[in-house]
């Protein structure tokens, strides 16, 4: 079980632009009345699964297949803080944009904290071996459309309520779903970063300076 008593503030200023949010008391009061509501609502759930690679379906496209470069396995995950936590961003987006900009910001990167953990989890079973990062669909020409595929390894939806949409978003919106490769051998460090990701062009963090982490 994950629980969380407090939410990275600077992961989630970072989502609501960074160094160009202007901080004050009115901010200061804002974040913190979010991240307590965030808290109260927020029902982390989450799978993970140690799959074969071989004949999974799994490596399309050019991006994964380097990033599991080496790896006979893989342990796929998926994330969420919950129904609730959605309900709670469009309700504050009816009466209070603001609000539901920060409250939307501070539950992207509590689903980050919740992801954090399961890789902590992750490597305590796993002594001896070496892992990837998390590579989730939508990053480099990996597709979105292999969620669907994802979440019915997992049993997600029956597990934890975690679906896709018609155009394979995840529901509810605060989750995520990742691969991570496992090998017996050291790995070879792959780049992370803009360049590679078929996002680039279009990606909120570029246009205010700043970036995903990857």
């Amino acid at each position: 079980m994950i629980k969380l008593t407090e939410i990275n503030r600077a992961e989630a200023l970072r989502y609501m632009g960074g160094s160009k949010v202007k901080m004050n008391d009115s901010m200061e009061s804002l974040i913190e009345v979010c991240e307590k509501e965030i808290l109260e609502n927020i029902s982390p759930k989450y799978l993970y699964k140690k799959i074969s690679l071989e004949n999974s379906g799994l490596i399309v496209g050019n991006s994964v297949k380097k990033h599991l470069k080496g790896c006979d396995e893989a342990f796929l995950i998926c994330a969420t803080t919950g129904a609730k936590t959605d309900k709670l961003i469009r309700s504050a987006s009816v009466t209070d944009m603001a609000k539901a900009v920060v409250l939307d910001a501070m539950a992207s990167a509590a689903v980050e904290q919740i992801c954090n953990k399961i890789d902590e989890i992750i490597a305590k079973e796993t002594p001896g071996k070496y892992l990837t990062f998390r590579f989730s669909p939508g990053y480099g020409d990996y597709p979105l459309e292999i969620q669907e595929k994802f979440l019915s390894i997992l049993d997600a939806p029956r597990k934890i309520g975690l679906c896709t949409t018609d155009n394979s978003l995840l529901t509810p919106t605060k989750s995520v779903t990742a691969i991570m490769g496992i090998s017996d051998f050291p790995l070879e460090k792959q780049r992370r970063g803009c360049v590679i990701c078929n996002l680039n062009k279009t990606c909120k963090f570029r246009k205010t300076g700043e970036h995903c982490e990857l």
